[in-house]
């Protein structure tokens, strides 16, 4: 697998241990300042916007699954497409909420590292 490839598949590693530790500092060094997330039913998010949103998830316990079903690497710019499942359990007790779906990520490059530019994220509540 190319380097460029395998930084790729090690920045979604990160995000999910990240996000699954309720690590959002973390998180949000994988993302550049002008990043855009577009999600079902909602008005797209700036980094801003993605940060107040974690805060949010204090309440629940993560469990987050991909499975990369692509990479495309051109020069300082990728995208990838993951297939996403998410299980967001209270952590006061009570059920968990699973969603999923795909998600569609384009990333270029800064300063050597990949960074994620924008996300469309089609991630749903599973009925």
């Amino acid at each position: 697998m190319p380097d460029e490839e395998q930084q790729i598949r090690n920045l979604i590693s990160t995000w999910i241990a990240a996000s699954e530790a309720g690590e959002t500092e973390r998180v949000l060094k994988l993302i550049a300042e002008d990043a855009v997330f577009l999600t079902p039913g909602a008005p797209p998010m700036r980094k801003s916007d993605f940060a107040a949103a974690q805060a949010g998830l204090k309440q629940v316990r993560l469990r987050i699954r991909s499975e990369i079903q692509e990479i495309r690497i051109m020069g300082e710019w990728a995208y990838c497409w993951n297939r996403l499942e998410v299980v967001m359990t209270p952590r006061g007790g009570g059920a968990a909420v699973r969603r999923s779906g795909n998600s569609l990520v384009i990333l270029q490059k800064h300063s050597g590292s990949w960074l994620l530019l924008r996300d469309a994220n089609m991630v749903t509540r599973d009925p």
